[in-house]
């Protein structure tokens, strides 16, 4: 049964469902920029906070619509805002990209599995990554393109200063942390309350 769900093309209500907690997601993920993101010396904590805040809800995007689908929707409205707020293009594309390789690993066992469904959320948000390496890669492009999309100059001129060659890779290892502590906390909640109340 859960096979054939899984087969099943998404119904309005599964798109209504998708929207809702693809919206939830992005409102997440924007307190998690708030807190650090007003601070350029703590701009590069962001990711972590993002990872942290916004497990519990991925989980819920495929407790309560087990399709494929859901979650490259979800990397799509995500990527979108980003954009439109001004964001460094490469991350809103890594939210697309990284949607579709997280709903063929949570989809490859239709959407049942804790690992993999855990694993699909750390691919998934590890999308911010992608805006912040590029003050290793490509320094000037990425200072440009945000200095022209309203981001201050002294702002980033903080950045630069504290973009040590240690800053990515602990950001890499504490983002999957935080991902894989949100991940486990989300599954948590869905097995213990939203389940017990009825919501999946």
């Amino acid at each position: 049964m859960a096979n054939e769900t899984s087969k099943k093309g998404l119904s309005v209500r599964d798109l209504i469902t998708t929207g809702v907690l693809a919206a939830l997601y992005v409102v997440c993920a924007f307190i998690g920029e708030l807190m650090f993101g007003f601070f350029p010396v703590l701009t590069f904590l962001c990711p972590l906070s993002i990872a942290l805040l916004c497990g519990p809800v991925f989980m819920l995007i495929i407790a309560k619509v087990p399709k494929h689908g859901p979650i490259f929707i979800t990397g799509v409205l995500v990527g979108g805002v980003l954009y439109v707020t001004g964001m460094y293009w490469l991350m809103c594309l890594a939210y697309i990209i990284l949607g579709v390789a997280a709903e063929l690993v949570a989809g490859s066992t239709n959407f049942k599995s804790k690992t993999r469904n855990l694993f699909a959320y750390m691919i998934f948000v590890i999308s911010p990554i992608f805006s912040y390496a590029m003050l290793w890669i490509n320094r000037d492009a990425y200072v440009d393109y945000l200095v022209k999309n309203g981001t201050e100059q002294a702002y980033m001129d903080t950045m630069i200063a504290n973009a040590h060659i240690w800053v990515l890779p602990a950001m890499i290892a504490g983002k999957l942390i935080c991902s894989c502590i949100s991940g486990k906390f989300g599954q948590h909640l869905l097995s213990k309350h939203f389940e017990k109340a009825g919501m999946v």
